[in-house]
């Protein structure tokens, strides 16, 4: 008997023992759907002097997804990249370089409003701080969403204050927790407006409007007890869905510079796994799993070089879930 027809993992019909955002769009849209980035041009409170300078010290600030390119000719170039590869049933303009909610609200309602309009989108979705909302942009979110399903991704990275000052991130736990909280208050409006699809044994609801938040695992500083907390944490927050980073060292970041000098080091693909299916286990059934690992860009990653193996880093959290007997959400603290 194959591994997919013992799961007991609710919301999969594979091996995978937690929610993929593959197969939840799949389940949502009818079919495979292609994200396509778009950068509008943005820049980040840390950057820019408002919070910070520099960036997050993991991040190369400096590089722009489609530099020069207009978003209409970033569509068609996305557009086309993805049917070369699958054959979609729609797709999601994904505003995703540095934060996309801080600048002049006007603006960006207009950048909001053209990638909606883009052909064949379904959703939006839009990569951001949470102390960058303020009540004018959650009213331009709120009005977007009532043209078209959208999704509000918010870096987080860690719930430790330490860590987030180590990395530059320029904000606290406490700041991400109320920008959260804001938002989450604007989404619960929209979707109560546009009633969940009804769940059933097979499918979690359909939200009109959806919140992610992105963690990073291995940050300078770092335990496996920060990690854990960090998804303890998280999982009471219950957001929508939860995408899981590995930490890179990409060259000429400030990363790179502690690696070199032999004051970072990397985990290791053991660790890794080990430390992602434990907060995979602690986190709510129902969210969705944007990712359980990346790669940064090849031409610039310094470590850890095992990261280049993406599918291989998958399929080894599968086997250790399989091996535990465990899967999202059978160790979340009611």
């Amino acid at each position: 008997m194959a591994q997919k027809d013992t799961n007991p993992y609710l919301y999969s019909d594979s091996n995978k023992r937690y929610m993929t955002y593959d197969w939840y769009m799949k389940a949502r849209f009818g079919g495979k759907t292609a994200k396509v980035s778009l950068d509008i041009g943005c820049t980040c409170p840390n950057l820019d002097g408002s919070r910070g300078h520099g960036g997050c010290i993991y991040c190369k600030s400096g590089s722009r997804s489609a530099v020069g390119d207009t978003m209409d000719e970033q569509w068609r170039t996305g557009v086309e990249t993805a049917c070369r590869k699958w054959t979609p049933v729609g797709f999601i303009p994904y505003l995703q370089s540095n934060t996309n909610t801080y600048g002049d609200p006007a603006v960006l309602r207009g950048f909001y409003d053209r990638a909606a309009a883009m052909e064949g989108a379904v959703m939006l979705d839009i990569a951001t701080r949470a102390d960058c909302l303020s009540d004018e942009i959650l009213e331009i979110l709120a009005d977007t969403a009532r043209k078209i399903p959208v999704m509000v991704e918010l870096g987080l990275q860690t719930t430790d204050d330490g860590t987030a000052e180590r990395i530059n991130r320029c904000h606290t736990y406490a700041e991400f927790v109320d920008g959260y909280t804001r938002l989450k208050k604007i989404a619960d409006g929209i979707n109560a407006e546009f009633p969940d699809r009804p769940e059933n044994e097979k499918y979690p609801p359909f939200r009109r409007f959806t919140i992610g938040v992105h963690l990073i695992n291995g940050l300078p500083g770092e335990t496996v007890d920060t990690m854990r907390q960090t998804a303890r944490d998280v999982a009471a927050l219950h957001p929508d869905m939860v995408k899981i980073h590995l930490a890179h060292v990409l060259s000429e970041t400030e990363l790179a510079a502690l690696y070199q000098s032999g004051q970072y080091e990397p985990m290791t693909r053991e660790e890794y796994v080990a430390v992602t299916c434990d907060q995979l286990e602690m986190l709510p059934g129902d969210t969705i799993i944007g990712r359980v690992t990346g790669d940064g860009m090849a031409e610039d990653l310094l470590a850890p070089q095992w990261s280049r193996r993406k599918t291989e880093v998958a399929n080894e959290i599968d086997k250790e879930l399989y091996r535990r007997g465990t899967w999202q959400g059978c160790r979340l603290e009611k």
